[in-house]
């Protein structure tokens, strides 16, 4: 027979009709005995007796009290020496911004310096190089194989990331591939006919050249300023090309085309978009035209000049076989350096800023030609070449100046 358990419950519990309910009244039930829990015969449940408690429930108008698990902060507590760690942290701030911004600073001037010194040294034994060796296709060509061995050489170590190029992509890139080939080629080919500094001085015409074949090809208007800056340029190189002692025009033609096929490679680099993703930097992209480059240069080396390099033909020439490599090694790992570096600078600094750079450093290669191998200057010559550089001092200045828009 199945029995029901019996709860004897206080009556005066309420119902929670009430917001605030209060437990005021204890549970009873009947005990017959000083246990805590007794069953009676007829199954009844003896619950003992609950002591009497009080509960207050939090709410918008009472106070927060202590059991409710919220800390309170004494007054009493000394909050001074949160004022001083608040006032020590900006001054720690501008100290390590301070420093950092030195940092940057000597990291720039450094990478300038070897900017200036490996164009200076790439010049110098390129120069001695091309006047011992009459073969300019072949001093390109090895300075392409050496900076293809390092860019190799960088992937297999890891130190640059090798890309993952598709074949639009080597599409798009092989015109720039083409015209840098010519560029270095033809630059080659004039320092071997004239002087160090006549050919870099002919180089300085490089904006006129921007300048025409933007308009032409790109819609590009230069305004008065560009106009008014490429003048001195002109002038100036056509005063030290009349007053130039080692001037022949084998070597003034080939620094005219280095300057036309180099900006090309700028304006064909705006004209065909290459969709350039996170591997695929300024940097990867030249180590990829140089690639290009030694493929290109190649078969046509040994198809005009054949092997000129080989120790057997130096000898002939009547030229010493370890001073010629060595000079050659030396220029191209210059060559590939300087490269290498302006690309660095140009990710830290402006355009305007590395465009100044640039001008800064043909003035540094001009001087420095001049004083080593001791070129024959007249002062109507050196202030041709003053004049050229200072219009292209001007003309990387004032080429960031947008024409006022025209109101209607």
């Amino acid at each position: 027979m199945q029995s029901s358990a019996i709860f004897s419950l206080s009556p005066s519990l309420p119902l929670l009709k009430s917001r605030r309910p209060s437990l005021r009244h204890p549970v009873t039930a009947s005990s017959t005995s000083s246990s805590n829990l007794n069953v009676s015969p007829p199954n009844v449940v003896s619950v003992p007796p609950l002591p009497r408690r009080s509960w207050r429930l939090a709410s918008s108008d009472s106070p927060l009290r202590a059991w409710s698990g919220v800390p309170s902060i004494s007054p009493s507590l000394d909050t001074n020496r949160f004022k001083t760690a608040a006032t020590a942290v900006p001054e720690n701030a501008e100290e390590g911004e301070g420093s950092g911004k030195l940092t940057k600073i000597l990291e720039l001037g450094l990478l300038f310096a070897l900017w200036y010194l490996f164009n200076i040294y790439f010049n110098i034994y390129n120069k001695q190089v091309l006047k011992a060796l009459h073969a300019p296709m072949t001093v390109t060509l090895v300075q392409f194989a050496v900076g293809s061995v390092l860019i190799t050489f960088m992937w297999a170590l890891n130190l640059y990331k090798r890309p993952k190029i598709t074949g639009a992509q080597l599409a798009a890139i092989l015109p720039l591939a083409v015209v840098h080939t010519l560029g270095n080629l033809f630059t080659n080919m004039s320092l071997g006919k004239v002087s160090v500094s006549f050919t870099h001085t002919i180089k300085a015409m490089e904006p006129f050249f921007s300048v025409v074949l933007s308009a032409m090809f790109l819609g590009e208007v230069p305004t008065p300023w560009i106009i008014g800056s490429i003048i001195p340029i002109v002038g100036g190189v056509a005063l030290a090309s009349v007053t130039e002692v080692s001037f022949n025009w084998a070597g003034f033609l080939s620094a005219m085309a280095s300057n036309l096929t180099n900006q090309s490679r700028n304006v064909l680099s705006k004209k065909v978009m290459v969709k350039k993703d996170d591997s695929l930097d300024n940097i990867t992209l030249f180590s990829i035209i140089t690639l290009m480059s030694l493929f290109l240069m190649a078969p046509v080396t040994f198809f005009s000049e054949g092997i000129k390099f080989t120790p057997s033909y130096i000898q002939s020439a009547g030229v010493n076989v370890q001073q010629i490599y060595t000079k050659s090694l030396i220029a191209a790992l210059c060559f590939h350096a300087y490269q290498q570096v302006s690309y660095m600078i140009l990710a830290r600094v402006s355009p305007v800023t590395h465009s100044v750079g640039n001008c800064v450093k043909r003035v540094v290669v001009i001087v420095s030609s001049v004083i080593f191998f001791k070129t024959p200057v007249s002062p109507v010559n050196a202030f041709g070449t003053g004049i050229a550089l200072a219009g292209v001092f001007l003309y990387s200045r004032v080429k960031r100046i947008k024409p006022k828009p025209k109101t209607a």
